[in-house]
């Protein structure tokens, strides 16, 4: 069968990809060897966040008492927990389905195969099947990578975040390798629960990519929290539960009930014939340029397979450009206002340069941050709690060049400087935007506003 498109992998690049490609008329097919929605939506983003959930609402019901709301005999269940997880993923995952029907494209629930370029276009191989498609787009995502640590390899103790979202008990104590975005979001978890955590971590501080200021200041938070961090710290050998790590030539032995390996992931280019098209890979990724086009013609890769920007949105993004590109209208992708959340207790949100990034690159900037404090609602719904807001503009012209924030729920939040950065928006533009009150966005104007008084 002859095929418009034809996408390897549906994950957040290829379903989306998939959906806008069937709204505009294109004949298209989607090869997925396991479940729609990829490790998005399986084993990372959604589960992990119904988790999270979880753990916020246990740990407001336990400071309920500061807003004179009373829980006692407080408890939760973890099986529970887990399996109102697998309910929350399969009703997603049969969402994404209804919507590949909704747009008319083909989905192939089979390993797909790259054969070779012929006559008719690509060809694919698929459960015994031949399919022909005038355009390919690789969507085949990420991996979780494993350190050839002595010990780590059949070490069943040792899980990635694919196993641990199938425990089935809560484990007394979690021993995490590397402290980035998916060590700190189960660390949030766990420790909510009770688990003892510790997070070994190889650079000096966690959170490589965000506000260095606001991480160190999370890190603080869960400190208190009874997470114990080793950072600067490389680990070594792992024998059963046990870890080994050292520091400043110090050697420490540490043990958990379970080891979680979450030190990066990476782009899975291999058993899909790739190889057989000849594309290029440049740092164990698929080479793109700015259009998301590979060196051959008509083949296309989008999401973590790039290993440029290992986001679900991003990925999302990445096929649309190459939809509508496919479709007549010109695009490119941009990687200037990319956001990124981590979704601890509380929130921390980043969008476009820190102020490390900007000093490497040598661009004169403007610095403002205000606790997030001065927006009333979030004193309202936060008793306690800290956060802040800093935002960095361009010396010379004022154009918004970088919003961070910690506090919840700065998620929900961080779109508007996404906007911001994309319009190219001044403080002064951004002094003339109604904000509604009382919320916690308010933080973003009163940081703006700080600059001039």
């Amino acid at each position: 069968m002859k095929y418009d498109l034809a996408i390897i992998g549906a994950g957040p690049g290829g379903y989306v990809a998939a959906e806008r490609a069937g709204a505009k008329g294109l004949k298209v097919v989607l090869f997925e060897k396991k479940e729609l929605g990829g490790v998005c939506l399986n084993e990372g983003c959604i589960p992990t966040k119904t988790l999270l959930y979880g753990a916020k609402i246990y740990d407001s019901a336990k400071s309920g008492s500061k807003y004179g709301v009373e829980a006692n005999d407080l408890s939760f269940s973890f099986k529970k927990m887990m399996a109102r997880k697998n309910k929350v993923v399969k009703k997603l995952v049969g969402g994404v389905g209804m919507k590949m029907k909704q747009f008319n494209v083909d989905v192939v629930n089979d390993a797909a195969v790259i054969k070779k370029r012929g006559a008719e276009g690509i060809e694919i191989e698929a459960g015994g099947k031949e399919y022909n498609a005038a355009n390919v787009m690789i969507c085949t995502g990420s991996e979780a990578f494993v350190p050839p640590i002595p010990g780590v390899q059949g070490n069943e103790e040792v899980l990635t975040n694919r196993e641990i979202l199938q425990l089935k008990e809560q484990p007394k104590s979690l021993v995490i390798i590397g402290g980035g975005v998916i060590g700190m979001e189960f660390a949030s978890i766990f420790n909510s629960l009770g688990t003892k955590v510790t997070i070994i971590e190889m650079l000096d501080e966690i959170l490589t990519g965000m506000d260095k200021g606001q991480s160190a200041l999370l890190r603080q938070m869960y400190a208190k929290k009874g997470i114990e961090f080793n950072l600067s710290s490389k680990v070594t050998k792992v024998d059963g539960t046990k870890v080994t790590f050292e520091k400043d030539g110090k050697v420490t032995e540490i043990e958990g009930d379970k080891i979680l390996m979450s030190v990066g992931r990476k782009p899975v280019t291999q058993g899909f014939g790739l190889e057989n098209l000849g594309v290029e890979l440049f740092k164990g990724g698929i080479k793109v340029d700015e259009k998301m086009r590979t060196n051959i013609p008509n083949v296309y890769a989008a999401g973590d397979v790039t290993g440029f920007s290992l986001l679900a949105h991003t990925a999302s993004r990445e096929g649309e450009v190459v939809v509508n590109n496919l479709s007549g209208r010109p695009d490119k992708m941009r990687y200037n206002a990319i956001p990124a959340v981590v979704y601890t207790n509380p929130e921390i949100s980043g969008v476009g340069l820190t102020e490390e990034t900007a000093k490497a690159k040598g661009i004169d900037y403007k610095i403002a941050e205000l606790p997030m404090a001065y927006a009333g609602r979030f004193v309202v719904e936060n008793e306690g709690g800290s956060g802040s807001c800093k935002v960095l503009v361009g010396a010379k012209y004022g154009e918004v060049l970088g919003v961070h924030m910690i506090g919840n729920p700065s998620s929900e939040m961080i779109y508007g400087a996404c906007m911001a950065i994309e319009a190219e928006m001044t403080l002064k533009e951004m002094e003339e935007v109604v904000f509604p009150h009382p919320t916690v966005s308010e933080i973003f104007k009163e940081t703006v506003f700080s600059f001039g008084h």
